[in-house]
């Protein structure tokens, strides 16, 4: 693994450095305190794993730098690291092509584990945002807004039906005929459509914008989605 750290906090790159190195042996993590830089590191290390930028680093504006990093990086999977837990930047991290918020507040474990997740095709969201929800104003327990206001291509609602039927990545790639590396891209931005960290909240999402029909869900989705029925 390669890895890449933006933040201007030695301490806390060096840190990271060490807990980035835990999770492969013979990993190697580049640093830098510079959003420039780490601009130029991205071109000139296109084998980087993923990228742990922090919001405030030097050079960092805001949006449109995290986008300039997104869409630079390509396939590699940016991830930011903020002292932030403001549900409103969780989202913004998010819409811009972010595949993870990490709290600087979140405990070793947590963070590796949350990487491990992004790793393998998922995008993570942090517990603070679901706490956070009901300032938004969401209608939805993960905060994002509707999910008609982002539709998903003819290809994206053939993977999300048969991923909320309980398939896996691997046998959604036989039974479409698709490289394994494709299915997780289209999971990918099938989560970011729908502002969601996992499968059963993609599936939740994709039955309450009618995308999906009930009977592909699996049974705990079932369950809940009927007791919620019966309560209403």
């Amino acid at each position: 693994m390669k890895w890449l750290v933006v933040d201007d906090d030695s301490v806390l790159r060096s840190g990271l450095t060490t807990l980035l190195s835990q999770l492969e042996s013979g990993s190697i993590v580049l640093e830098t305190d510079d959003v420039d830089r780490a601009l130029h590191l991205t071109q000139e290390h296109p084998d980087l794993t993923a990228i742990v930028v922090d919001l405030q680093a030097t050079g960092m504006h805001g949006a449109a730098s995290l986008q300039d990093l997104v869409q630079l990086s390509l396939r590699i999977p940016v991830i930011v690291l903020s002292s932030s837990e403001n549900p409103e930047d969780v989202i913004d991290a998010l819409t811009c092509g972010a595949r993870g918020y990490l709290p600087k507040s979140a405990s070793p474990h947590t963070i590796q584990s949350a990487l491990r997740l992004i790793l393998g095709g998922d995008i993570y969201v942090p517990p603070l945002l679901l706490r956070g929800a009901h300032t938004l104003g969401a209608s939805k327990p993960w905060g994002g807004p509707a999910v008609t206001q982002t539709p998903l291509t003819s290809r994206q609602r053939t993977v999300l039906q048969l991923l909320s039927g309980g398939l896996s990545n691997k046998a959604i790639c036989h039974r479409l005929d698709l490289s394994e590396k494709t299915v997780k891209a289209h999971v990918s931005n099938i989560f970011r459509s729908l502002h969601v960290a996992n499968r059963t909240q993609a599936t939740r999402a994709a039955l309450d914008a009618g995308l999906i029909d009930l009977s592909a869900a699996p049974a705990s989705v079932k369950r809940e989605a009927q007791w919620e029925r019966l309560a209403s």
